[in-house]
């Protein structure tokens, strides 16, 4: 039997502390996402990492389904060291569970949007930050219900490929028109809510701001950020991000993949400057790890939830 003691105890997934980093080598042991304890205890927990392996809703490749277990994987990198670019450990004070995945049945289809909302609903009505792996992006429907269920209407904030807002008839299921059922449905306050890197056209705006692809990367992160900040102001906000706002070249492992999109660097540094806003939740879709190379997918998709972890951090410090 190991040391407990040994600065290098194995599977700390299972077996470690809730605070502070890991230490076991980013190349072994239980994947949780970023080697936070698999759990289902919800006192005292401050965010909650799960994952929702859906994707019957997609409308191009499928295999979205994977998206959590290669984003997991993807985060065993930062593993113990001090988070760029706060250069602090946000576990330090934050306590940080991974709830593992829902619990769908894929063979009754017409349950799992209920079954996500509510598990998603005992998740925050704990209290506890909720941090959504797709999964499709049909999976954000449930999710807002869920958080509008506690919150009220939120804002929000759309990094995205596609505005989503397709035609609805209230019962297909469909990643392309979340955004149209959200808003008949109230649950986004459209006048406070933007959609930053779309480069295909849809019927509808919905009244949803929109800073298409080419704008965006004119305007660079400091930019974005500003056009966020005035939109939304201080009201409550939900984060979703669809994988594909960024160009195929920094994430081809998606489902829908569009060419002129962001790059990692660009998303990246626009969710730093954002992240003194209200946030009552988020969500990364549409990774689909059977078309990346070399994780570089879900690398950035770790990275993203990473960055969020740091805010929450930075707030609760």
């Amino acid at each position: 039997m190991s040391d407990p003691h040994h600065p290098y105890l194995s599977d700390n997934a299972f077996r470690g502390a809730l605070f502070g980093g890991a230490t076991e080598p980013t190349f072994s042991g239980a994947l949780s996402f970023m080697r936070r304890r698999y759990s289902r205890e919800l006192k005292g927990i401050d965010a909650v990492v799960w994952g929702v392996p859906f994707d019957c809703a997609t409308s191009n490749r499928p295999g979205a389904r994977f998206g959590s277990q290669a984003i997991r994987r993807a985060s065993a990198i930062f593993d113990g060291d001090p988070q760029y670019p706060s250069g602090k450990d946000p576990f330090e004070k934050l306590a940080v569970i991974d709830w593992g995945d829902c619990a769908i049945n894929h063979a009754r289809l017409d349950l799992v949007p209920d079954a996500i909302e509510a598990e998603a609903q005992t998740i925050i009505a704990s209290g506890a930050h909720l941090i959504t792996m797709g999964g499709d992006h049909f999976i954000t429907l449930p999710l807002l219900r869920a958080h509008v269920a506690k919150h009220g209407p939120l804002a929000l904030v759309q990094f995205d490929a596609h505005q989503d807002t397709w035609q609805d008839d209230g019962v297909a299921l469909s990643h392309g028109n979340f955004v149209t059922r959200a808003v008949k449905e109230g649950l986004i306050d459209t006048t406070r809510s933007i959609q930053i890197g779309i480069r295909t056209i849809a019927p509808e705006t919905c009244g949803i701001e929109i800073i298409d692809s080419y704008t965006a990367i004119e305007l660079g992160p400091n930019g974005m950020a500003d056009a966020i900040h005035r939109r939304v102001g201080d009201k409550a906000a939900y984060l979703t991000i669809d994988i594909d706002v960024l160009d195929p070249a920094f994430a081809p492992g998606t489902g829908t993949p569009v060419s002129g999109g962001l790059s990692s660097a660009q998303l990246l540094m626009t969710l730093d400057k954002i992240a003194t806003l209200d946030w009552r939740g988020m969500d990364v879709v549409e990774v689909a790890p059977a078309y990346d190379h070399a994780d570089i997918t879900a690398i950035v998709a770790s990275t993203v939830i990473q960055h969020h972890i740091q805010c929450l951090a930075a707030k609760k410090a």
